[in-house]
């Protein structure tokens, strides 16, 4: 993996782990809303790091999208220093991962993913209770590392490595607006309308940020891949 793939899965066990604690300790609307600005802190970073430029319109879709999570979820909420602060490591270590992803795009962060893992096992072993688990806690247990935790981040960085960074962080809020879909299959809550509308115009955030991407493509098609054995 070289150095960009350890960096990589040390930001993302971060912000795995972070993820976890902050849901513990601040509100879901807070962590949401946090994580949110992951599309700001990844064009931010890509801009000063690798000069990666954001056009105005991709500047428009953000604003947009970070509108549509707002109504979601009422703005942050309180959750105190300790919620807050997790939430914006998690938020700042996922943004770094997609730019490193981005910028090393030749490598392949799948291992990365695995190593994040391990490392995110190695630090909270000390903290946890295996023995107080029941098999469906542990089913439950299987089902998100293999599913999101697992798949989810695998797919994750192969994407990160075809589009640019900004992009890859704004599709992202897809699962924001997901969220209250699979809990009302699952648990039959049904999610309010002001969560609707937030939903709605995330989407439209998406679309029109991927809509530029595609015409760019089409009308300056990227030259092929130089070959590695030359």
């Amino acid at each position: 993996m070289g150095i960009a793939g350890f960096a990589v899965a040390a930001c993302t066990a971060i912000a795995s782990g972070s993820f976890i604690v902050a849901l513990n300790h601040a509100t879901v609307a807070n962590v949401l809303f946090l994580q949110a600005a992951a599309p700001v802190a990844a064009a931010l970073v890509a801009w000063i790091a690798l000069g990666e430029s954001i056009t105005g319109r991709a500047c428009v879709a953000m604003a947009v999208a970070l509108l549509g999570v707002a109504l979601m979820v009422g703005g942050p909420g309180s959750g105190g220093a300790l919620g807050v602060g997790v939430s914006l490591l998690m938020t700042v270590a996922f943004a770094v991962s997609i730019v490193i992803t981005r910028h090393r795009r030749e490598v392949s962060m799948a291992p990365a993913i695995c190593v994040a893992q391990v490392l995110v096992v190695a630090a909270s072993a000390p903290f946890s209770h295996p023995g107080s688990a029941t098999a469906r806690d542990v089913a439950l247990l299987a089902l998100l590392g293999v599913g999101q935790m697992g798949l989810g981040l695998a797919f994750l960085t192969v994407g990160a490595r075809l589009i640019p960074a900004a992009e890859v962080a704004l599709i992202t809020l897809l699962e924001i607006v997901l969220g209250p879909l699979w809990v009302w299959i699952a648990l039959g809550e049904r999610p309010a309308l002001i969560a609707l509308v937030g939903g709605a115009v995330v989407i439209l955030a998406v679309v029109l940020q991927t809509t530029q991407s595609t015409q760019t493509q089409v009308t300056h098609p990227q030259a092929p891949a130089p070959d590695p054995a030359r």
